[in-house]
């Protein structure tokens, strides 16, 4: 083991939130933003509530996994952030980091929209991965095209009709050329182009309507990737 292998991701940001919302957020609302993580085995090596929090996950060989989060009031109720996730790549150092640092923009500015539209409401998380087919090097601009947002920019409204799924009508939250975000009135569509990081394209659905099923909508865009990557 040596230290080349360590990595560090710092991100600094502003939150549509009181430090104390980014708290309860970060703790036990991932599921509205993220995915869930109360299964993690993660120990609190710092936990002064509600401004600095660092979570740790220790395993052989000197390997570690450690989320901190640092926050500050801003007027106006919200909360500055400076977020530190750094740890261990066991291998593909390069492409390991490059995708961890592009995904924590996105989860970051997800945790925004989560704050400033769903803040500590009931959520229906779902995860769904497209066919190994999706990681060819166009396979996240083939889903975008799909979708009809591949000329869509953040800002954009939209309104498509996903075959199997429904019509979606929102507006684009997020949008570059790995990662894409979809908020309608009640869900947060999240799409993860990993196929630049070696991995198959996936997605998250953050579905806050109170009327969500995950086992239905897991099979309706699980059949919608497959069509598309068919």
């Amino acid at each position: 083991m040596t230290d080349d292998r360590k990595f560090e991701i710092v991100f600094d940001t502003e939150l549509p939130g009181t430090p104390e919302r980014v708290w309860e957020a970060v703790t036990k609302g991932t599921p509205g933003w993220m995915f869930p993580t109360d299964q993690w085995p993660d120990v609190k090596t710092v936990e002064e509530y509600p401004h600095h929090l660092v979570s740790r996950m220790d395993g052989p060989d000197g390997w570690f996994n450690q989320l901190e989060h640092v926050l500050e009031p801003v007027d106006g109720g919200r909360a500055r952030l400076h977020y530190v996730h750094s740890g261990i790549f066991a291998d593909d150092w390069d492409q390991q980091y490059d995708g961890a640092s592009k995904h924590t923009e996105f989860y970051l500015h997800t945790l925004g929209q989560y704050l400033q539209h769903f803040d500590g409401q009931p959520v229906v998380f779902t995860d769904i991965q497209a066919p190994a087919a999706s990681q060819t090097p166009d396979g996240f601009a083939r889903l975008k095209k799909a979708l009809g947002v591949d000329g869509a920019s953040q800002g954009d409204a939209f309104d498509v009709e996903v075959d199997g799924v429904g019509r979606l009508t929102g507006q684009v939250d997020f949008s570059n050329a790995n990662f894409l975000g979809l908020r309608t009135v009640d869900t947060l569509y999240r799409f993860f182009g990993r196929n630049a990081f070696g991995a198959p394209v996936g997605m998250t659905v953050h579905d806050f309507s109170g009327s969500g099923d995950s086992g239905a909508t897991a099979q309706a865009w699980g059949a919608y990737l497959g069509k598309v990557y068919a």
